[in-house]
């Protein structure tokens, strides 16, 4: 009962992230899919907190990446508005 609530949270978590738009928020969702992912496939696939440590870095690190590589990009430029916001044109 305790992995299905877990693996329902880390889905609901997963989802949340999965929605942003620029290209740091989008490397943050990836790292933070990225992280979920590895840690999950990381510690299943050793059954040892260090491989779901391992799986968590090396899939945090390669879902920022990717993230930020897949950001839509706006096709009139951006600015920025009084806060630092950016927005497309």
């Amino acid at each position: 009962m305790k992995k299905l609530i877990a693996a329902t949270l880390a889905g609901a978590l997963a989802l949340s992230l999965g929605a942003c738009n620029t290209p740091q928020d989008r490397a943050l969702g990836g790292a933070g899919l990225g992280a979920l992912a590895g840690a999950a496939i990381g510690g299943a696939a050793t059954g040892r907190a260090g491989g779901a440590l391992a799986g968590a870095a090396i899939g945090g690190a390669s879902g920022a990446i990717i993230g930020a590589g897949t950001a839509p990009r706006c096709p009139y430029g951006t600015y920025r508005d009084a806060y630092g916001d950016v927005y497309c044109r």
